[in-house]
């Protein structure tokens, strides 16, 4: 078993290789240089990526974009048309409104300047030209990949290295299993407890596919008397108001789990539930502000079990 940790994408991202070959390592560099070159191109907080020039862009017309950023955008669609648009990369300005306007660990040391909410624009007005590979965004729209770049990558790194290797990638708790381990056990993920992260309340089995966490208890800030937070409803363009604290997702894949799990974030406990009930692939565990924590009856196929 070879791991690397490092930062990138505003989280720590662990990899793991279940391989003792030497040719192991380079791997982990190598997906390492990935993430590293991804950020580069698709973070809203660095002034130079090609996403920032494409949002400077918004309103002049079409911009040729990079297959790179080109993909990453239609995997941000993909999820907007899969949600209903309550999951969208169209919440750029209104992530900066609330205050969300760098890296999430400068804006933590800082001062944070908040402003009214700013309706998101219909995600359906970004037209994208796929034979000529250019992306036209209305005047004032801004586009956030956030987590949905940090997952797509993740996933992207796990099928390239399970090629060779077992592979585990967990992207700051967003989690692509590119397959069994080397004996065909299953990886071990534990779900950790909102209230208090340092302590488990779930211990899974996956084999392969995505697991995804999304919640309201992380990215925070106060200001003025009121606490923010990252995630944006696009029906109001503020912070979501819901229910619940956090939602885990999963799925046949990371880039579903990660839609499931903001789409039932967003849509709080009733409606999530039945969001998620016609969805039978899925699995889900909620917890809600009170403390209640609830798990579909989906989840028991991946609770931990003696002998794995």
């Amino acid at each position: 078993m070879q791991q690397l940790s490092f930062r990138a994408m505003g989280s720590t991202i662990n990899i793991i290789i279940d391989s003792d070959k030497a040719a192991a390592y380079p791997a982990l560099n190598a997906a390492r240089k990935t993430f590293l070159r991804y950020e580069r191109m698709l973070s809203r907080f660095r002034p130079q990526s090609e996403l920032s020039a494409l949002n400077r862009r918004a309103g002049t017309g079409p911009v040729r974009v990079g297959q790179t950023l080109w993909c990453a955008v239609q995997q941000a669609l993909r999820a907007a048309r899969a949600s209903d648009g309550l999951v969208t990369p169209a919440v750029g300005a209104a992530l900066i409104a609330a205050g969300y306007d760098r890296d999430f660990t400068a804006l933590a040391s800082g001062v944070v300047r908040t402003s009214q909410s700013v309706p998101s624009p219909d995600w359906r007005l970004i037209d994208c030209d796929a034979h000529r590979r250019t992306i036209t965004l209305p005047a004032g729209m801004r586009l956030d990949l956030g987590g949905s770049a940090k997952g797509w990558t993740a996933a992207l790194v796990a099928r390239r290295l399970g090629r060779r290797f077992p592979t585990l990638v967990d992207a700051g708790g967003d989690i692509a299993v590119s397959g069994p381990r080397r004996n065909g056990s299953s990886w071990p993920i534990e779900v950790a407890d909102p209230f208090a992260p340092d302590r488990g309340i779930k211990l899974l089995r996956i084999r392969r596919g995505g697991v995804a966490t999304s919640g309201i208890d992380y990215r925070r800030w106060q200001q003025g008397g009121h606490v923010y937070h990252h995630l944006i409803d696009p029906r109001t363009g503020a912070p979501a108001t819901t229910d619940l604290l956090s939602v885990t997702v999963i799925a046949p894949n990371l880039q579903e789990a990660e839609l499931a799990a903001k789409t039932i974030l967003l849509l709080g406990t009733e409606a999530g539930l039945r969001w998620l009930d016609t969805r039978p692939q899925l699995a889900g565990l909620l917890v809600g502000v009170d403390g209640r924590i609830i798990r579909t009856s989906t989840l028991e196929h991946y609770c931990w079990r003696a002998g794995g």
